[in-house]
């Protein structure tokens, strides 16, 4: 999963900070806007108009936007600050985009350039619907908050190639303070529309909040991992480098600790007020809201019912495929929840509880990506286009971080992509799952995914850092069942972790519609996701609270996938000899993410044309 969006540079902060000034105590910077005629702009000028303008608002979009450039400066010591204006005008920007938008004749235009208009259209069109909705999301949430998503983004993707980026990295310390009581801000004016998270997710938001800076602060990641990093660029000058340390503990004392503390004493006064951990049946609108998120989700019109039972039939299908493997392996006792959960449980297919054992972890999983990568010539023409690292979730996140997640390479390849793995517990790293996690994260999943996408062709560029998580995740999905086909589940046990890990997509449909749409608490969400799918404890709370923070997002794994396996059998039905899996992989992947209607409508024209590896869209 990608998640920070997104997890991730992916979800990246833009998912929590609702709203972002372009610089703390400015207003909302005006961006001029052709007259009605267009005066002359191109459909090519309007999208990269259109993208200019959304990262005019965020200092650190930009500042990733002009990388290299003499405007960088402007904007590497600045960070997004969240505000009730810059949501609000988003949504007017959202609004104006769609109006200049419908001035190019949809008609007239063909090939990309007509995909493009479409893609468009359609996100805006969405955003556009959940005007009644904009305050119904949780910007404060366990899982990606200010709280967590800031120092990452400082100590992994803040830049460091000399004195200037460390004088750069000081300034965004001192703007801590800012960007907190901009959290508040956001999360305040919910609260007086009687919008809240649900309880758990302030009471662990708050209490990771004040544990970030409860410790000293030399040992505070800001500056510990910093440090690391310093030494390990070895960019800096010897006078810059000197005194450093002090001078980020400095800041840390000064500016961060105390935006943290104010921030966990806020969200504590909250906790008493918002009694429900409920899902969103609960708020105002609650229950047209979850279909909007639904639809955004899954790119589909599929209703909650629709997408529930879809995950009880998938349920009992992939229980009937494990049943079977599992009696093959001589343990046919039990539901295949408690077969499941016992393999879990077995020393052999664990590594040690040490140091040294999530080590091992980390070069299990580099290893398989490896692998990975060594087979993809009879699948792919094009391999990943940068390298893939993986590396441990900060420790500092992983009581509320997701199992693994991507974060994607940056598009100038100054920072490769990154394959984190959740070492909390070894116990969620069973050696018989993790090549399929590796094969989702990494290879042929979503590294190979993005990290194609960020070198389309001939497309604006907003087409190159879209996230859509029906794509997104579906293919990511439908790479864990090409693994197999691949070659590389030779293993039953590997397979069965695969099994398990496709069931609990499944599982996903039934408990995020059984708490946002049929009104499961909580507590019977966890107790039907561990009877199920045999998972840890500790992973299917972790799970289940995600579902209540960032309503519909799981129900989109599942979905997509199945629509891609059916583009894939339309594919194979009607080409016959003449179907080549490159090139069908080459299609969906090398046109970027999309709703799914409109991947239906490229994959159907590459088959009207014949299929073959050198297809374009003309006609679409």
């Amino acid at each position: 999963m990608i998640d920070v969006p997104r997890l991730i540079a992916v979800l990246a902060l833009a998912l929590l900070l609702t709203g972002c000034s372009n610089e703390a105590g400015n207003d909302v910077q005006e961006v001029d806007v052709p007259d009605a005629e267009g005066i002359g702009e191109t459909l090519h000028d309007f999208f990269q108009r259109v993208e200019r303008e959304r990262a005019e608002l965020s200092p650190q979009t930009m500042a990733a936007a002009v990388a290299g450039t003499e405007r960088e400066a402007d904007y590497l010591g600045r960070l997004d600050v969240p505000s009730i204006e810059r949501t609000e005008a988003e949504l007017a920007m959202a609004r104006r985009h769609r109006e200049e938008l419908g001035r190019f004749d949809r008609q007239t235009l063909h090939g990309q350039d007509a995909l493009s208009w479409d893609i468009m259209a359609w996100e805006l069109d969405h955003r556009i619907e959940g005007a009644d909705y904009l305050w119904h999301d949780f910007p404060v949430n366990q899982l990606m908050a200010v709280h967590n998503l800031l120092p990452s983004f400082m100590t992994d993707q803040h830049p460091l190639r000399n004195d200037d980026d460390v004088d750069f990295y000081m300034q965004r310390l001192m703007r801590f303070p800012d960007v907190f009581r901009g959290a508040i801000e956001v999360v305040a004016y919910r609260a007086e529309q009687d919008l809240y998270p649900p309880r758990f997710a302030l009471e662990k938001t708050a209490r990771d909040a004040r544990a970030f800076v409860d410790g000293s602060a030399e040992d505070n990641p800001l500056v510990e991992r910093f440090i690391a990093r310093v030494d390990r660029a070895g960019v800096l000058s010897a006078e810059r480098r000197e005194g450093l340390e002090d001078e980020l503990v400095e800041a840390v004392r000064e500016y961060v600790v105390p935006a943290y503390r104010a921030f966990a004493d806020y969200l504590e006064g909250l906790i008493e007020a918002a009694v429900s951990s409920d899902g969103v049946w609960s708020l105002r609108n609650g229950d047209d809201y979850y279909r909007w998120v639904l639809r955004g989700h899954t790119t589909t019109d599929m209703n909650p019912d629709e997408i529930h039972q879809l995950g009880l039939s998938e349920v009992e299908r992939l229980e009937e495929d494990m049943h079977r493997i599992l009696c093959e392996l001589d343990r046919c006792d039990g539901t295949v929840g408690e077969r499941m959960a016992a393999l879990h449980a077995d020393e052999r297919f664990l590594f040690d509880d040490s140091d040294a054992g999530r080590e091992a972890i980390l070069q299990a999983y580099r290893q398989i990506v490896g692998e990975a990568e060594q087979a993809l010539d009879d699948w792919f023409h094009d391999g990943p286009t940068a390298e893939l690292e993986v590396r441990r979730v900060p420790e500092y996140r992983e009581d509320t971080a997701f199992r693994a997640y991507y974060m994607r390479p940056a598009p100038d390849g100054s920072r490769p992509g990154v394959f984190f793995a959740n070492l909390r517990s070894v116990d969620e790293h069973p050696r018989f799952a993790m090549p399929t996690l590796a094969h989702h994260e990494g290879v042929p999943g979503h590294h190979l995914q993005i990290s194609r996408m960020q070198v389309m062709d001939d497309v604006p560029s907003f087409r190159r850092s879209l996230w859509l998580h029906a794509h997104a995740e579906g293919w990511a999905l439908y790479a864990e069942h090409l693994s197999a086909e691949m070659g590389l589940l030779d293993d039953p046990y590997d397979d069965l972790g695969r099994l398990q890990a496709e069931l609990f997509r499944a599982v996903r449909l039934v408990v995020d519609t059984g708490l946002h749409h049929r009104r499961w608490s909580r507590e019977q969400a966890i107790e039907y996701m561990l009877e199920t799918t045999g998972m840890p404890e500790s992973d299917v709370v972790a799970e289940v609270e995600r579902y209540l923070v960032i309503p519909g997002q799981a129900c989109a794994f599942k979905i997509g996938m199945q629509r891609i396996q059916a583009m894939r059998e339309r594919a194979e039905q009607t080409l016959g000899e003449a179907f080549d899996i490159r090139d069908f992989h080459r299609v969906i992947l090398d046109n970027g993410a999309m709703p799914l209607d409109l991947l239906d409508g490229v994959v159907d024209e590459w088959i009207d044309a014949g299929g073959g590896p050198d297809w374009t869209l003309n006609s679409h």
